[in-house]
């Protein structure tokens, strides 16, 4: 097998397949070659679906790229937003609107 397999929900490279999956050791995520539909629907880090308006929790400090903030572990969000890119969510914190990764968020 010498295609590069990507992760649908973490993007990550480092995939590999189990005998009876792929799975992606990075995010837990596991999935079989045939759900490509299944890759657009959002999910949090525990695997829960995420809805437009739904309240979620930070798991991890997280830097903001191009500036000095730092984003809590714990940090509730309130109405997030989904993307065309399942694997982010637009949001406000602290009246800033940002883009976050969908596996650094639980619901």
């Amino acid at each position: 097998m010498t295609d590069i397999l990507i992760c649908p929900k973490c993007s990550q490279e480092n995939v590999y397949f189990d005998g009876t999956s792929n799975v992606c050791p990075d995010c837990f995520f596991e999935w079989s070659g045939e759900e490509n539909e299944a890759s657009s629907i959002p999910l949090d880090s525990n695997g829960a679906e995420l809805k437009d308006g739904d309240a979620v929790t930070v798991i991890k400090d997280l830097k903001v790229k191009g500036s000095s903030m730092v984003i809590k572990r714990g940090t509730k969000v309130k109405s997030i937003r989904l993307t065309e890119n399942p694997d982010e969510v637009d949001c406000k914190i602290d009246g800033s609107s940002i883009v976050l990764k969908t596996c650094f968020l639980k619901k």
